[in-house]
């Protein structure tokens, strides 16, 4: 049996640590708030005395100034309504003062009713939040020892019932995301190791794995077994697609085979147009188009029933592995090149044309669309080792949303949650980390 690795598979790193909190502000004295001062109400207040008329002459008889103070009685009681009804009225305060500087904030005044009362109150409300917090750190990592460190492989795949299953050289590893449990699948014999792995959409727990020796094996992973073998290829297996119970295979044979995996006689056809390895193979959601791209910097485009490509694009000038079907538009593909290249292009599948392209200034090694936002993740190599959130804006334009750093190494392969919020990486710095930075349903349309 071979040597145990220096570290425990799955061993827990932890998450970085967070801002320490700030400090508080000390303030050396108090200065009241002058936004509930009212300088004209108060002005008011200590001119309100100045405002009424002066007394009249009294008479010097008491019949006249009986009469004068019943007049003045009425005139005073005349100004006091006055008033009364201008504080209420005017200012929209009641009579009762609360001081020419009062340091308690008076109630809001309301504004009269309006016949454009609702147009009013749409323009008048704050603003609705757009925009949502993308974590910069991630949410976990996970040690994965003995990772090979070749770009042209592929190695990570997380099924749609939460299970994440990665190769380590020889050995393939299921870890469960729900209950956090590991298991060993299988190991391969000799000198053989694992080149590639996919999980079927459509059979539980049944998992496609392609090894160096050239061939292809199918797996139920519930029983831990072996299903059957699919020979054909004559060099490594370095990408596996499904789309449905048919599964295709890329080869550095340079050829893709397909394989019915409920027929007894499995071979259904080998499409050969690449002159090298076939590094990367998607099929599209609807079963329609088969995207292959391949160490001779070409990328082709199949229909599901034809052997010849229907599209021959040769935009890059670097091996193509990243591929990546957008789940909102059917016939947008999204390609990403090697070293050499370093850009993302965006593709019309129905007429052939680059609808956009990107220079991303790395190794783009692969491609994940959020399948509930408008959004693309792409994973990259030398020279940042870095992940890329990108904002798709329609016809293939994009901007940058937020740059994720950590991993020391290449970030060779992603997978996506079954939810469809959190992106899986796995780097030659023999780390898996898990990014919750994708937008779910209730947070559809965010960036």
């Amino acid at each position: 049996p071979p040597a145990s690795p220096a570290r425990p598979i799955f061993a827990r790193q932890g998450t970085p640590s967070s801002e320490s909190a700030r400090k508080k502000e000390t303030l050396d004295r108090f200065i009241p708030p002058r936004t509930s001062f009212d300088a004209e109400y108060s002005n008011f207040l200590v001119n309100e005395e100045d405002t009424k008329p002066p007394n009249a002459q009294t008479s010097s008889t008491p019949s006249s100034s009986n009469h004068q103070s019943n007049t003045q009685t009425a005139e005073d009681d005349a100004d006091d309504e006055y008033n009364h009804t201008l504080k209420r009225t005017l200012l929209q305060e009641n009579t009762k003062s609360p001081g020419v500087l009062p340091f308690k904030s008076p109630p809001r005044r309301r504004a009269p009713p309006s016949p454009f009362g609702a147009l009013n109150s749409q323009e008048s409300s704050s603003p609705i939040r757009n925009t949502r917090k993308i974590p910069t750190a991630p949410d976990r990592i996970l040690d994965i020892p003995d990772i090979v460190d070749d770009y042209y492989l592929n190695l990570l795949d997380w099924s749609r019932h939460n299970v994440v299953a990665i190769a380590l050289s020889k050995t393939l590893y299921l870890w469960n995301a729900t209950t956090g449990a590991t298991t060993r699948l299988f190991e391969t014999e000799s000198q053989d190791f694992i080149t590639s792995l996919r999980w079927s959409q459509e059979q539980r727990d049944t998992l496609a794995v392609g090894l160096d020796s050239a061939g292809v094996q199918l797996w139920d992973t519930a029983r831990q077994t072996k299903i059957r073998d699919f020979p054909g290829h004559s060099s490594r297996v370095s990408s596996l697609s499904w789309t449905g119970g048919l599964l295709s295979s890329g080869s550095r044979d340079t050829t893709i085979r397909h394989h019915d995996a409920r027929a007894p006689n499995e071979h259904v056809a080998t499409l050969r147009s690449h002159t090298q390895e076939v590094c990367g193979l998607q099929w599209s959601p609807n079963g329609l188009h088969l995207a292959s791209g391949g160490n001779d910097n070409m990328l082709y485009i199949w229909d599901a029933r034809q052997q010849e490509p229907r599209l021959s694009l040769h935009a890059h000038k670097a091996a193509v592995k990243a591929l990546a079907w957008c789940p909102h538009h059917p016939s947008l593909l999204a390609s990403g090149g090697g070293t050499a290249d370093r850009r993302i292009c965006f593709w019309n599948v129905t007429t052939g044309s680059l609808l956009s392209d990107v220079d991303t200034k790395s190794q783009v090694c692969a491609l994940q669309w959020s399948v509930h936002d408008r959004q693309l993740v792409s994973s990259h190599g030398f020279t940042h080792n870095q992940l890329i959130l990108w904002k798709h804006h329609g016809g293939g334009r994009v901007s940058k949303v937020a740059e994720l750093t950590g991993h020391t190494a290449r970030v060779l392969h992603m997978a996506q949650s079954p939810d469809g919020t959190t992106i899986v990486s796995a780097s030659g710095d023999e780390t898996l980390r898990f990014w919750r930075i994708l937008g779910s349903p209730k947070t559809q349309g965010l960036v």
